[in-house]
């Protein structure tokens, strides 16, 4: 009898434990990567985290410069994309919605002019 009330309460709990995980409001963060001249930038590296820097993601962009972040809590968060050895501003406070799909745009800065001349 005592072991089928134990077992009564585990499945208790577990039923618990999935309801309030189904309960936990989640949404979608969706965006693009585009280079100083509004061009697509495939293979850039998107982070993401809270607003208060805690728990990052990271992600990669397709062959369009795309991004997505699935299943995300509700909350605002902060993104910026890294691509040839620079990165992007972050975009700051992006709220997630329950059942949405945010989107944003990352634009990353002008290339640094890297030519010089060697003079005799």
């Amino acid at each position: 009898m005592k072991r089928m009330a134990a077992g009564f309460y585990i499945l208790m709990l577990l039923g618990l434990a999935v309801a309030v995980h189904a309960r936990v409001a989640v949404g979608t963060l969706v965006g693009t990567v585009l280079d100083a001249r509004g061009n697509p930038v495939s293979s850039a590296t998107v982070t993401m985290q809270t607003s208060f820097g805690q728990e990052p993601n990271a992600t990669h962009t397709d062959s369009q410069g795309r991004f997505r972040f699935a299943r995300f809590r509700t909350g605002q968060y902060d993104l910026r994309a890294y691509a040839k050895g620079e990165f992007s501003d972050w975009v700051k406070r992006v709220t997630i919605r329950a059942g949405k799909a945010t989107e944003v745009t990352l634009h990353m800065p002008p290339a640094a002019d890297q030519s010089f001349t060697v003079k005799p």
